[in-house]
């Protein structure tokens, strides 16, 4: 049915005929194809190619995982004004873990059966290297076979400059202790002016993928994400896209792509509108068209809702995430959505769109079909 449909795009004589084309021979899309693709609202054509593309790839297989993330502290050295998270020692919604209540609610990890602990942070001024490493040593002492996924581009930057370290010697040390993939947050929007203007002091894009590159030629997985729904233009988007794809053609070490819908409440930035679903799924739909390189697209349902997630499905996703519980960053951004979703509940919602539930691990072994 889906081939059907892209060929009728195809001979429809459409702005995106000669795109569809390209989808259907397999040709790499271009930089202005991109953009035209975002330039245009016919979302349905957009989303048959991307359909056309996810199934050649994963055929009906939509993956989850048992996941469990633990967010150790909000105070934060930064400055972005897109944060709502960040908050200052003195602010009384500040709190920080030590190793041991880290430790603790990993326990919760455990006993819920999760495959992976997805653990990211604030920039604590006294949360260091050696921290972080007994932390990950003393989860993988109680759970040996948990996956630890952590630490973004940002934290392992500012891991490696307090222990004045390279970034290479600082992921050496962090997988010595346990740690397994890096998730593929702080990217951001690699465009220099977007990047000045909502997260001046952070890596730039260029330190980012050298933290992704250093972690795949190490042989390490990681994941990629890109924020849109702020001041970035189309195409910013694009280009971020594309810097992503030239990577993974360097490395092959990307996983997965998260686009991640800005929520603008309680951040410098809230003049902003939320993302509208129609902005949500396609943007999905065009990252499984861009990056023909990366395996997997996934759609973040905290950030979404379920069900525009449940619909993206159609739409080039083949990855609905996790259970997830206790997600702390974009609820304090507004989030409406639940902090947990329940094993069965993300079976329900993929197998009633019409596809087939895989549960996954980390890395994308198959635990089991649903």
């Amino acid at each position: 049915m889906t081939t059907q449909l892209l060929e009728n795009i195809i001979g429809s004589k459409t702005d995106l005929s000669s795109i569809a084309k390209k989808v259907y021979s397999g040709e790499r899309l271009s930089f202005d194809d991109g953009v035209a693709l975002y330039k245009s609202n016919d979302l349905l054509s957009i989303g048959i190619m991307a359909d056309f593309v996810r199934r050649k790839l994963h055929g009906n297989k939509t993956y989850f995982i048992n996941n469990y993330h633990i967010n150790p502290t909000n105070l934060c050295v930064g400055t972005c004004s897109f944060c709502a998270y960040k908050k200052e020692s003195n602010d009384p919604l500040a709190y920080w873990m030590d190793v041991d209540e880290v430790v603790k609610r990993s326990l919760n990890a455990k006993e819920r059966g999760a495959s992976e602990i997805h653990m990211v942070s604030g920039l604590h001024p006294d949360h260091d290297l050696d921290f972080y490493c007994d932390v990950i040593r003393k989860i993988k002492e109680i759970n040996p076979t948990i996956h630890m996924q952590a630490f973004t581009a940002v934290e392992i930057d500012y891991l490696a400059d307090l222990a004045n370290l390279s970034i290479e010697d600082t992921l050496k040390k962090l997988v010595d202790a346990g740690l397994g993939s890096i998730p593929g947050g702080g990217a951001e929007i690699f465009a220099p002016r977007v990047r000045q203007t909502i997260c001046g002091v952070k890596v730039d894009a260029n330190r980012w993928l050298d933290v992704h590159r250093t972690a795949h030629k190490l042989g390490m997985k990681s994941n990629s994400t890109m924020l849109y729904g702020h001041i970035e233009t189309i195409e910013d988007r694009v280009d971020h896209m594309m810097k992503l794809r030239e990577l993974q053609d360097e490395t092959g070490g990307f996983m997965t792509f998260i686009p991640l819908a800005f929520h603008p409440e309680n951040t410098q930035l809230n003049e902003f509108f939320p993302t509208t679903g129609f902005d949500d799924l396609k943007n999905l739909a065009i990252g499984r068209l861009m990056l023909d390189n990366i395996p997997h697209i996934k759609a973040f349902w905290i950030q979404i809702s379920e069900k525009i997630a449940q619909v993206s499905l159609t739409m080039g996703v083949d990855d609905m995430d996790g259970t997830v519980v206790e997600e702390k960053i974009t609820h304090a951004a507004g989030a409406q959505t639940a902090q947990h979703m329940a094993y069965e509940k993300i079976i329900h919602i993929i197998r009633s769109a019409g596809f087939q539930p895989i549960e996954r691990d980390t890395v994308y072994n198959i635990i089991r079909e649903c």
